[in-house]
């Protein structure tokens, strides 16, 4: 998460439920058939079909994945969806200026967005999508990461085949104007965000590895509702304590 470091001043806020936007050059990003086409390929996680088809103007379809529906919006020939706000990058120079397709979860399904079944498939297809012509970038907007488009394929492809939770990607780290740090992302799937006052002894670098810890964990065992003390990897004690109404979680270093 060292690059994952954004401005929390940045307005990160993802709009109309979106979750996952594809940036892709301009000119080409793919219409409801190229959609069809890669959800039906055999093999590997995020297969879908197509559950609702509208006019193609409308430029959305409605995809079917292990029994939920998602809504791919800002296909052609229709408008493309809106370009992300600017974030940390993952594996990009910069942040590419292309035309977007969005999916977010269903109208029925929207209210549990951030449960992990839902997220885990709703990645799945995002793998799938990230593999189309002219992806140019891949934005996780609830951290506003933006990733290479192998580079989220990797992580996310790891994650599925039950590998670590992609913490470098799906969360993100942002530096609040006094200094402190606090994770963007994790609030998502349970309901609370990291957060480490000014401290310094602690570099940044130092920061992410123990907000990749502690994610995995929370994202093993769920929210907190009262402190409790994690081991870290280099033997010092990390306590996390509910602040902020639950909201957030502060992280303390005892050596």
């Amino acid at each position: 998460m060292g690059e994952a470091i954004v401005d929390a001043r940045s307005n990160l806020e993802f709009a109309d439920g979106s979750i996952l936007s594809l940036v892709f050059a301009r000119g080409q990003r793919p219409d409801g058939d190229a959609i069809a086409a890669i959800g039906a390929v055999a093999g590997g996680a995020g297969a879908f079909s197509i559950s609702h088809r509208p006019d193609p103007d409308e430029g959305w379809l409605e995809l079917l994945s292990s029994g939920l529906t998602f809504d791919c919006l800002g296909l052609a020939p229709g408008e493309a969806g809106r370009l992300p706000a600017h974030g940390a990058l993952l594996g990009l120079d910069s942040q590419p200026s292309g035309e977007v397709v969005a999916l977010k979860p269903g109208d029925h399904i929207a209210a549990g967005r951030g449960l992990l079944p839902v997220v885990r498939v709703l990645a799945a297809i995002g793998v799938r999508l990230a593999a189309l012509p002219g992806v140019e970038a891949v934005c996780w907007q609830p951290a506003g990461s933006w990733m290479e488009p192998t580079y989220y394929r990797r992580v996310v492809g790891d994650w599925l085949d039950g590998g670590a939770f992609p913490a470098l990607g799906l969360t993100s780290l942002r530096r609040e104007s006094n200094g402190a740090m606090v994770s963007l992302g994790l609030g998502l799937l349970i309901g609370q965000e990291l957060r480490f006052e000014p401290e310094r002894t602690l570099s940044a670098g130092a920061v992410a590895r123990i907000s990749v810890r502690l994610i995995h964990e929370l994202i093993s065992n769920g929210p907190l509702s009262e402190p409790k003390e994690f081991a870290g990897a280099d033997g010092e004690v990390l306590l996390a304590v509910p602040v902020r109404e639950g909201e957030q979680l502060r992280v303390m270093v005892r050596k």
